[in-house]
């Protein structure tokens, strides 16, 4: 009986924080599973592979590839296409990828004044002569080169064609654990489908919730006493968790803290963060504002600090506001 052909694997690691490529080794002894199904071809953060190895590959000869990291610059978009050039399947693996996540964030401004704050009116950097990034520049030993800035950062499938997607910040081990199974037994959904379970945190969080309506917000530091057993909201403290895709066993709920929302959109949801806000109006009141002052109203939302960061903290990229207009 002849031996069947082992898969041919590739991870990707673009505009995120490396946490994905954690998670990758956080499945522990599942990854001798991986190693008995699957070649890894390309994975530059644990293998000396270049960019030109990809490049000679044939056209989809890479079954499946793990692309984590938003789009930030040329390079990222290179390899972006490049990947789905040389893949059957591509996987937006984690927040950044799917949704934008923490890199999106940088939407609320431009690369001109990204650049402005970080090289030039920073407290912290000494740079009298004012130079900025470029990206081209001479130098003795012959032409450097860096990565187009990009004015926007942009999700996976806003650059190349996706596949699946498998969502959070970075994705919980059983996502990756369920995914990999899939792969191997050729049992994949749907294209298009998110490797997650079609429920909310909320779905998957023990504690107790009722209708009851709450007449300020706080953050967690601002409160005493975090009652284990009662819903956080209920409580007075935004959790994104009915605007939350589940999947994560509700885990940052367990340790006390509220759900910050790294899953993405719940099932059929346009807008997380829309979601969320309707959400909250409901717990605060705010849907009956024809009975409140314009005074109580104004209070009620100046509670709610950063809201950005709240309500789109992982997918303003994927959002309808998407960015900032620069002018």
């Amino acid at each position: 009986m002849a031996k069947k052909k082992k898969l041919q694997f590739a991870l990707y690691w673009a505009a995120s924080c490396g946490g994905c490529e954690i998670a990758v080794l956080d499945i522990n002894e599942k990854i001798l599973d991986v190693i008995q199904h699957a070649d890894i071809l390309f994975w530059p953060v644990a293998m000396d592979t270049k960019y030109s190895d990809v490049e000679a590959m044939k056209d989809e000869s890479i079954d499946v590839c793990f692309f984590n990291g938003a789009i930030r610059n040329s390079e990222n978009e290179y390899m972006a296409k490049l990947l789905r050039k040389k893949s059957k399947i591509l996987i937006a693996f984690g927040s950044c990828a799917a949704d934008g996540c923490i890199p999106g964030l940088a939407n609320v401004s431009n690369r001109e004044e990204a650049f402005k704050t970080i090289y030039l009116d920073n407290p912290s950097t000494d740079n009298p002569d004012r130079i900025l990034p470029k990206t081209s520049m001479e130098v003795e030993e012959g032409e450097l080169d860096l990565p187009e800035f990009y004015d926007t950062v942009k999700t996976l499938d806003q650059v190349v064609d996706v596949d699946y997607y498998i969502p959070g910040c970075p994705p919980p081990t059983k996502l990756i654990s369920d995914a990999i199974d899939a792969i191997v037994e050729d049992k994949l959904p749907p294209k298009g489908s998110v490797l997650a379970p079609l429920k909310s945190v909320c779905d998957e969080c023990p504690r107790e919730r009722s209708e009851k309506k709450i007449k300020e917000l706080k953050r967690v530091y601002e409160v005493d006493y975090i009652d284990p057993n009662t819903c956080l909201l209920e409580q007075g403290i935004i959790c994104m968790g009915p605007a939350t895709r589940g999947g994560c066993s509700a885990i940052c709920l367990e340790a006390n803290m509220p759900c910050t929302g790294c899953g993405g959109p719940t099932p059929n949801s346009l807008d997380q963060g829309a979601k969320m806000i309707s959400a909250l109006a409901s717990v605060l009141g705010i849907e009956n504002e024809e009975n409140m002052s314009e005074e109580d109203i104004d209070k009620l939302i100046d509670q709610i600090k950063d809201p950005i960061g709240t309500f789109y903290k992982y997918t303003l990229p994927r959002s309808i506001i998407n960015r900032r207009i620069m002018k």
